[in-house]
C-alpha cells in the first residue's frame, strides 16, 4: 500500500469534544475531542482497554454518554442509532455481523437505506471488492473470515454513508488479506468518504492514515500524522509497545 493522497476538505464533518462515556457504573471516556475530515482516514491507536471501541459506540449513541457530538454541523446528542446512522455514518464492529443463512447479495441488500440505491449501486461494491460477485449467491457463513469482514464493510457502504467507522478490520487475518482491507479502505476514502478506523496493526494505520490519535486509559494521549508519531518513540513506548 502507498500513502493516500492528502486529498482531503478542509470542512470537518465529525466533531467530538469533551465526550465522557460509561457502562454501567464503570467509567470509561474521560473527556475525549477529536475531529475528522471530509475525505479523511483517521486511524485510532492503542492497547486493548484504551478506550477506543468505546468511543465508537459513543459516538453512535450505543452506550451511556456525556460531551458533544456534531456531524456535518448537527448535533447527535441523545439520539437512537439508528438516527445517527441515517444522518450518514456508518458503523462496522469488530465482531463481523453478517447474516450467514443469507447470501453475500441478500446481505448487501440489508445494507441499503429505505430510499433504495445511494452513490454506491450494488455493481460499485463489486467492483470494489470482484470475489463478492463471484460470491454472490453463497451464504454468507461460508465465506472466510477475511470475506466476511469485506462484506461487513461493503454492507455498510451501500447505505451511502459519509463517514464510516471501522473496528478492528484486521484482527486474525491473513497478511495477504490485512493488505486487501487497507487497499479498499483506500479505494472508499478516494470516493469522499471519511473512515475513523481502530486498528491494531501499527504498520496499516501508518500506511493508510492522513492523522492519527493514541489513546490512553480513556483520554487521547497523542494526536498528529503518522511522521509524527514515528517521530515520538516515548509515546509509542509507552502506549502502543508490548
Amino acid at each position: 500500500m502507498t500513502k493516500p493522497e492528502l486529498n482531503i476538505s478542509a470542512e470537518t464533518l465529525l466533531s467530538v469534544r469533551g465526550l465522557q462515556a460509561w457502562y454501567g457504573k464503570s467509567h470509561i471516556l474521560h473527556g475525549v475531542d477529536l475531529d475528522v475530515k471530509r475525505g479523511e482516514i483517521v486511524s485510532l491507536l492503542g492497547r486493548n482497554g484504551a478506550g477506543r471501541s468505546t468511543l465508537l459506540k459513543a459516538i453512535m449513541g450505543a452506550v451511556t454518554t456525556k460531551g458533544e457530538v456534531s456531524f456535518a454541523g448537527q448535533s447527535l446528542g441523545g439520539q437512537k442509532p439508528h438516527k445517527i446512522a441515517y444522518a450518514g455514518i456508518g458503523y462496522v464492529p469488530e465482531n463481523r455481523d453478517v447474516f450467514p443463512d443469507l447470501t453475500v447479495r441478500e446481505n448487501l441488500i440489508l445494507g441499503l437505506k429505505s430510499k433504495g440505491e445511494g452513490r454506491w449501486t450494488m455493481e460499485d461494491i463489486f467492483d470494489l471488492f470482484p470475489v463478492l460477485r463471484t460470491r454472490a449467491e453463497t451464504n454468507a457463513g461460508a465465506l472466510s473470515g477475511g470475506e466476511q469482514q469485506m462484506l461487513t464493510i461493503c454492507r455498510t457502504l451501500i447505505g451511502d454513508p459519509d463517514l464510516i467507522m471501522v473496528d478492528e478490520p484486521t484482527e486474525g487475518l491473513a497478511p495477504k488479506m490485512v493488505a486487501t482491507v487497507g487497499a479498499l479502505l483506500e479505494r472508499i476514502a478516494a470516493k469522499g468518504v471519511s473512515i475513523l478506523l481502530v486498528e491494531q496493526k501499527l504498520v496499516i494505520a501508518l500506511d493508510i492514515s492522513h492523522r492519527l490519535y493514541v489513546m490512553g486509559h480513556g483520554e487521547i494521549v497523542f494526536e498528529g500524522t503518522p511522521a509524527g508519531l514515528m517521530n515520538a518513540p516515548e509515546v509509542r513506548a509507552e502506549w502502543l509497545e508490548v
